[in-house]
């Protein structure tokens, strides 16, 4: 599975694909460093510079605090891309129930891939029934960046309940087929195996694990092909096991 830092493995016109976000590092890298004061941090979400306003919403990517969900949610409608974007972040690490309408509602708006990416990141950890649709939408239409994140995303429906499940595979497994960026493949391998774990063996597993092994054996890229085989080791499936097995005996791997 690939994440942010896999980012720079892949190009697209419309956007860079790296937030600028993704090499600030950690507000605490090292562990003698408290962490931020969240009262202090909660006023600073309302500070009139953009720049206090980012490095507050910044710090509750770390922090968990639930006062700061309101003031979060509010900041993804901020003049800044970096306010937003860290406002998604900052949602992500500080999921709500509350917050899932107003991330669907900026998802669908927002200019920005950053925030785009941010935003899908906060709804699959929000781990809604909501959110599944609109993460199926992002896998089928967004950038290449967003697409991946949410390819990851729509794993968090395991949690959500079987029905979430069932929606969540059919739009992976038409990503793993088509999307033409490798990386975005790879997730939507990793994330169909996660799921397959919570599905009795009905229609939709058999569906989603003969995906799988379409992948494993067709794709052209030996990075998917790998994280479709892994995918298939973890779920233990019985048909899966044997052909992996079989294809290693014959050397075709």
């Amino acid at each position: 599975m690939y994440d942010e830092d896999d980012l720079n493995l892949l190009e697209d016109p419309e956007v860079e694909l790296e937030s600028p976000l993704d090499h600030l590092g950690s507000l605490t890298a090292e562990s003698e460093v408290p962490k931020p004061d969240p009262n202090v941090m909660l006023a600073l979400l309302e500070a009139p510079q953009p720049q206090q306003r980012m490095l507050a919403a910044r710090a509750f990517c770390e922090l968990e605090d639930e006062r700061a969900t309101p003031h979060l949610i509010r900041l993804l409608t901020d003049t800044c891309p970096l306010v937003r974007v860290s406002a998604a972040y900052g949602i992500g690490r500080n999921p709500s129930a509350e917050a899932v309408e107003p991330l669907i509602t900026h998802l669908n708006r927002d200019w920005n891939g950053y925030v785009r990416k941010g935003i899908v990141w906060a709804l699959g950890n929000c781990r809604d029934r909501r959110s599944l649709a609109p993460l199926a939408e992002a896998l089928r239409t967004d950038i290449s960046a967003v697409r991946l994140w949410a390819a990851s995303a729509l794993a968090q429906m395991s949690e959500v309940g079987y029905e979430a499940v069932l929606g969540a595979i059919p739009p992976l497994i038409e990503a793993l087929v088509r999307d033409p960026v490798a990386a975005v493949r790879s997730n939507c391998a990793w994330s169909i195996g996660q799921l397959c774990r919570e599905l009795p063996s009905n229609v939709v597993y058999a569906t989603a694990i003969d995906a799988l092994i379409q992948a494993f054996a067709e794709d052209e890229d030996l990075g998917v092909r790998e994280d479709a085989k892994s995918a298939l080791l973890g779920v233990g499936d019985p048909r899966a096991l044997q052909l992996i097995e079989t294809l290693e005996q014959e050397g075709w791997l």
